[in-house]
């Protein structure tokens, strides 16, 4: 489709950890698509969500909190991050309302200086301030960095969102859809369902198992006779200790993990699915090249 006077483009969503750039592209896609968590750096590839109406389609990329690394994820995670703000039409430079201008900010906007896309300041979490608090933090941003737009909303609870996806469809150029209307996201469903079972597991076992969770997706067959889809999954932790708290007594744990993650999936598939989890311990394994990339972290495709 190439109609005439119709816009598309690529968006980056960047921002501190925890600012709520999940919780924004869930909203606008009106689908969860991205992992959402209270605890921070829980994004770790870019995440494409797609947004198409009848003015423009919209693609957006949901980047990995920037944070100073402390391994090799870590340093994987800050490349995806810079990198999608040289690739795109414009990007929502996202801050909390909540919190005050630190470091982590000071270091986003020395990169947004190094390169020329448009950026909006998006300021979230306004429901949680009241309206004579933003006047302030929009002077303290507006004196260090020329944007494009500055708009206040909540990603909660929709407030203003409506007025930014207009904003942003005025900036970006006339172009074709790239994407069938009905498409949400590039990534593959097998992706989706293993951020969806490691967001569960993150929620659930809160401060006992930090980042050091993966899930692998091993199958996933269609099973016509009953009508149900299998999923079968492994989740890999640092350390035995981690491993027990993930299954938990008598095996609660993992039980609770695999109730909520499939009530999800069956969402995401229209179907019933039968989920099958195991837990494995790979020692280190954020600090290892090859089981990063076995997990789906591979630097040459960004």
């Amino acid at each position: 489709m190439n109609k005439q006077g119709y816009k598309s483009g690529f968006v980056a969503i960047i921002g501190r950890p925890n600012v709520g750039k999940s919780t924004f592209l869930n909203r606008v896609i009106g689908q969860k698509i991205a992992i959402m968590s209270d605890k921070p750096q829980t994004t770790r590839n870019k995440i494409q969500g797609v947004y198409t109406d009848d003015e423009a389609q919209i693609i957006f990329i949901d980047t990995p909190g920037v944070h100073k690394p402390k391994h090799k994820l870590g340093d994987f995670m800050m490349k995806v991050a810079l990198n999608a703000l040289r690739e795109v039409d414009l990007i929502l430079f996202m801050v909390n309302a909540e919190e005050g201008f630190g470091r982590g900010e000071a270091f986003i906007i020395e990169r947004l200086n190094e390169v020329n896309t448009p950026v909006f300041l998006v300021i979230n979490k306004i429901d949680r301030v009241h309206p004579d608090e933003l006047l302030p933090i929009i002077d303290r941003y507006k004196d260090l960095y020329t944007f494009a737009e500055i708009v206040p909303i909540s990603a909660l609870e929709g407030n203003n969102v409506e007025r930014l996806l207009e904003q942003i469809k005025q900036r970006l150029p006339e172009g074709p859809q790239y994407y069938p209307p009905d498409q949400i996201t590039d990534h593959p469903e097998q992706f989706i369902i293993a951020e969806l079972i490691r967001e569960k597991a993150l929620h659930l076992t809160r401060e006992e198992v930090p980042h050091s969770i993966a899930v692998v997706v091993e199958r996933i067959e269609r099973r016509e006779e009953t009508g149900t889809v299998y999923v079968g999954a492994v989740i890999v932790v640092e350390r035995d200790s981690q491993k027990g708290i993930i299954i938990g007594k008598q095996g609660r744990m993992l039980k609770e993990i695999g109730q909520r993650a499939r009530a999800d999936i069956e969402a995401l598939l229209g179907s019933r699915v039968f989920l099958e989890l195991w837990v494995k311990v790979q020692k280190d394994w954020r600090n290892r090249l090859v089981q990063l990339r076995d997990f789906g972290f591979r630097e040459d495709e960004y």
